[in-house]
This record gives structure tokens, C-alpha cells and sequence, in this order.
């Protein structure tokens, strides 16, 4: 079997959860180079997963390799410019959320991605992760009825590495870190509704001493088809990483938690290694996740994406649907800022979504 041949920009967590997509289950990919902004790590994460090149300079990547597609792994400020140039280089591109920090960004994007005939995938793990595409399709046959209300909450204690509290680099705090995976998911299950309104509020509780940015938040989006979905976003619970929805018919709900019904209930009283994402201590009680790259969806999303590549198909989740989720979260930062609702389409400018709610201009 020919296979795809696939080039890692970035060497961090998600980063290493691609890379452990790729070889374990999608035996049709081979990721054939990495790049990294220091070429130490990119050596070190070379070695550690046996990819065959390494770079830290991604225009020498893009030329010295035969890639096929480009997945990106990078910061948040550096999704726009690698997209540019691996779509200018003729790559398929995959790219971890959020799309983009502008809706300027984004819209360059996808446009330099379609003069180029290349598909621009927006790795939106939720739409593909077992547990919430199983409820997903129940709902669909009718289960729980008309659909009134969708609730998606995700929370940890704070993210791995220092540039998601620099507001600079992210364009925001939680909600662009976590955030986009709740405006996502509500497209997904309704079948990409418009949005009407959205209203938000968010504070920095716990990590004021690292950031500018928001490590609270809480969002509340009215869609063009009567439904009112709820976002609840956090970098300040403690206890591991905690990832919920909540379907609600006229007939019936459905509750699916990410997590505890792919985990082990352990008691150690030492102690042990990993126990699951974002997990501060093992010791006492604890759940003990397995095969977590799996039920969050990323190889199912992985394998899509390259199928998409090799059979020409239409993503299910493209850089516009990428953009979609953005504006939404341009809303929220603005609702919270302002304190009231704001109506889409919304596209203030902007250097960084954050701004419309840590300097707020009153209409």
C-alpha cells in the first residue's frame, strides 16, 4: 500500500497524541518529518517516536521533504503563517484548534488554501470522539426528540505549557484553548444552524499571577433554529480533566461524559504515574484512563482527514467551519466585555479576540 505521507509542525502534547494516532491506528499514513521552533526538541521528539527527518525551519521542511500534508501542532499565532506557506507549497493541511487568532487570519486561509486546490482540515476532535458521536446519531434517529437545549462543558486545572497563558501568542485564555471544542460541537449536532446571539461571562479566578487572559468562562449561544446552547469552560478545576455533554429533547436527554465511562476508579495511597490529562496527583482516588487518545477522538479525525486526502472527499470539518466557531468566540469576548448580547454575524477588528473583552468599546 502507497501510503500518505504526513510532516509534524510542533513536538508538544498534542503534538505526541498525533503521532501516537498515526502509527497505532493509521497503518495508511507515514509521518515522514517534524519541525520545531528548537531543533534540540525536534531531534529529541524525532528519536523518541522514529520519524526519519527533523527540522526548525519549516520552509527547509516543505522543500527537503515529500510530504503529502501538513499537520499543525504550533502555538496559536503561528497556525496562520504555516498554513500559508505549506497551502503555497501544494500540502494538504490539518491544524489543531483554534484556526486561527483573527477572523482577518482566517479568512486568508481558507482563501489561499482554495487558490491552491488544497484541503484545509480543522481538527475538531469532539465531532469524531465515539462516546459523543454515539449520542449524536441516536439523537438523529430520535431518541430524545426535538432538541431544545445542548450543554458541553471542559475543564482542567490549567494548560501544559506557558505560551496558552500569554494572550499575545493564544488570542485569549480558556476559551480559545477550550472554548472552540463546545462552539464546534454545537454546529456538529446541529447540523452547522446559524447563530443568533451569543452572551458570555468570564473572569480570572485561579492564574492571575500568569496571565491577562480569562481562565473562567461561561457562554450561552441562541441559534436561528430556537436552541440555546450552554458553554462551560475552565482552567481552574482541580482533579484532571473533566469533558461533558448534555442533550436535551422534548422527549428525552442524554448525558455523556468523555472521561469517566472510559476510565478505572483506582486508590493508590502513593500514588503512581499518569492517570489521566491534566491529573495533579495520583495519590488518594483517581480515574484511571484508558486508551485516551482513542475515545477523545483523535484517530478517528486523523484517519478521516487522510482518507479525505487520498480519496479527494470533502472534509467533514473544514477551515470554514473553523472560522464559524472564531466569530462566535469574537461574540463571546465582546458579551462579556460589554455585557450584553451580540448578534452575528460579528467581525470587529482586532489583534487578538481577548481585546473586545479586556478593553471593551461601548456601542
Amino acid at each position: 500500500m502507497t501510503k500518505t505521507k504526513v510532516a509534524i509542525l510542533g513536538a508538544g502534547f498534542i503534538s505526541d497524541i498525533h503521532v501516537e494516532s498515526y502509527q497505532r491506528f493509521i497503518p495508511e499514513a507515514e509521518i515522514v518529518a517534524v519541525y520545531a521552533r528548537n531543533f534540540d526538541k525536534a531531534k529529541a521528539f524525532a528519536e523518541k517516536h522514529h520519524i526519519p527527518a527533523y527540522f526548525d525551519d519549516v520552509d527547509k521542511l516543505l522543500a527537503e521533504t515529500d510530504c503529502q500534508v501538513v499537520d499543525i501542532c504550533v502555538p496559536n499565532y503561528l497556525h496562520a503563517v504555516n498554513t500559508i506557506k505549506a497551502a503555497n507549497a501544494g500540502k494538504h493541511i490539518i491544524i489543531e484548534k483554534p484556526l486561527t487568532v483573527t477572523l482577518e487570519e482566517a479568512d486568508e486561509m481558507i482563501a489561499v488554501c482554495k487558490a491552491n486546490n488544497v484541503k484545509l482540515m480543522y481538527a475538531e476532535e469532539l465531532c469524531f470522539a465515539p462516546k459523543y458521536e454515539r449520542a449524536r446519531q441516536v439523537v438523529k434517529e430520535g431518541a430524545v426528540g426535538e432538541v431544545y437545549m445542548l450543554k458541553q462543558a471542559e475543564k482542567h486545572s490549567g494548560p501544559h505549557t506557558d505560551w496558552f497563558y500569554d494572550i499575545n501568542l493564544a488570542g485569549g485564555g480558556v476559551l480559545m484553548d477550550m472554548g472552540c471544542h463546545a462552539m464546534g460541537w454545537f454546529r456538529w449536532m446541529l447540523g452547522n444552524a446559524k447563530v443568533k446571539s451569543v452572551y458570555a461571562t468570564m473572569a480570572t479566578v485561579l492564574h492571575g499571577n500568569r496571565t491577562k487572559g480569562e481562565d473562567n468562562a461561561v457562554v450561552i449561544v441562541e441559534f436561528e433554529n430556537g436552541v440555546t446552547c450552554v458553554a462551560e469552560d475552565s482552567w481552574a478545576k482541580h482533579g484532571g480533566m473533566d469533558d461533558r455533554c448534555e442533550i436535551y429533547g422534548k422527549g428525552g436527554v442524554i448525558y455523556a461524559d468523555l472521561f469517566m465511562g472510559s476510565s478505572a476508579l483506582t486508590y493508590s495511597r502513593e500514588g503512581y504515574g499518569y492517570a489521566m490529562e491534566k491529573a495533579d496527583t495520583s495519590a488518594g482516588w483517581s480515574f484511571t484512563i484508558f486508551e485516551e487518545v482513542f475515545n477523545q477522538g483523535y484517530p478517528h479525525e486523523l484517519k478521516h482527514f487522510i482518507e479525505c486526502v487520498r480519496e479527494d472527499k470533502t472534509p467533514l470539518v473544514t477551515g470554514e467551519d473553523g472560522r464559524a466557531v472564531l466569530e462566535i468566540l469574537y461574540a463571546a469576548y465582546a458579551s462579556a466585555g460589554q455585557g450584553k448580547k451580540i448578534s452575528l454575524p460579528f467581525h470587529p477588528k482586532v489583534d487578538r479576540p481577548i481585546d473586545l473583552w479586556l478593553n471593551p468599546k461601548q456601542d
